[in-house]
């Protein structure tokens, strides 16, 4: 798996008694909140799939109401500008850290598209797979299948949500977008009707904080991540924003449409920068 690092980690700093108490208070609501919920969720999976196949028309909002929860527990300020397409499509945004998934997840019930690796993560793993995240494996003996999957998503009316980077960063950059999952929207199947919506994603870190707080890179470990920002005096803030969607059938082929995304991303990264 590849794994961005620019060689110059953080030191994992020791955590004080206050710290461990504000992580028990933010973290054990969370908690006992995933406790209730996504057994709830694994139950109504059975007969929505019966009823209604891949459309989902209940479990995405017992997601989205766990994720605006989560980060309302966690007081992480979400400032959103523009406004989720409503049309069929699929989103691509910038990617810093896990704490993407809540933050994404709970201005919009999407889908994520994940390495297969994902899986086997502790705890975000478990998350991703009850909530219909699609998992991919960069092979290309697999290309057609994956495909198959994303265009019966889309046409189900699912809202897939892809990371074009391959890795997350420590939220101060966007990397380069790579352009073999936009092979995916460009079909003859999907292209005369998807959309494709960029986002931005830009973390600002709690004051005092190191600028690279909230991301995610390198061998960093999961558990010290998610304690530290649990343990953080006051959080900070991200920015989420919604660019117009591009009609796919406006670019001539994957390249063209993957740099217009990857141009309104970087945008978006250093307006909000500012």
């Amino acid at each position: 798996m590849t794994v961005w690092d620019d060689g110059e980690m953080p030191l994992n700093s020791p955590i004080a008694l206050a710290g461990w108490l504000r992580a028990g208070r933010r973290g054990i609501p969370v908690i006992l909140l995933l406790l209730v919920s996504f057994p709830l969720l694994l139950i109504l999976r059975v007969p929505e799939k019966w009823i209604w196949g891949y459309r989902r028309p209940i479990t995405p909002w017992i997601t989205q109401f766990v994720c605006i929860s989560t980060c309302w527990m966690m007081g992480l300020k979400r400032n959103v500008s523009g406004f989720p397409s409503p049309v069929r499509g699929a989103y691509v945004a910038n990617h810093s850290s896990w704490l993407d998934i809540f933050v994404l997840n709970a201005s919009k019930r999407i889908y994520f598209v994940a390495k297969a690796e994902v899986k086997g993560w502790p705890g975000i793993g478990w998350l991703a797979r009850g909530t219909g995240t699609v998992f991919i494996r960069r092979d290309r003996r697999e290309a057609k299948r994956q495909q198959d999957v994303f265009e019966d998503r889309l046409r189900a009316g699912h809202h897939l949500l892809f990371f074009p980077e391959g890795t997350s960063t420590d939220g101060l950059r966007v990397l380069p977008f790579k352009t073999t999952l936009f092979a995916a929207f460009t079909t003859e199947a999907l292209r005369e009707f998807l959309t494709v919506q960029p986002i931005t994603l830009r973390y600002h870190a709690p004051e005092g904080e190191d600028p690279r707080f909230y991301g995610w890179w390198g061998d960093m470990g999961f558990g010290y991540g998610l304690l530290k920002v649990l343990a953080v005096r006051r959080q900070g803030r991200v920015d989420v924003i919604y660019h117009p969607p591009l009609r796919v059938s406006d670019f001539p082929d994957r390249k063209s449409l993957a740099a217009a995304c990857e141009a309104a991303v970087r945008q978006g990264f250093t307006e909000a920068g500012r």
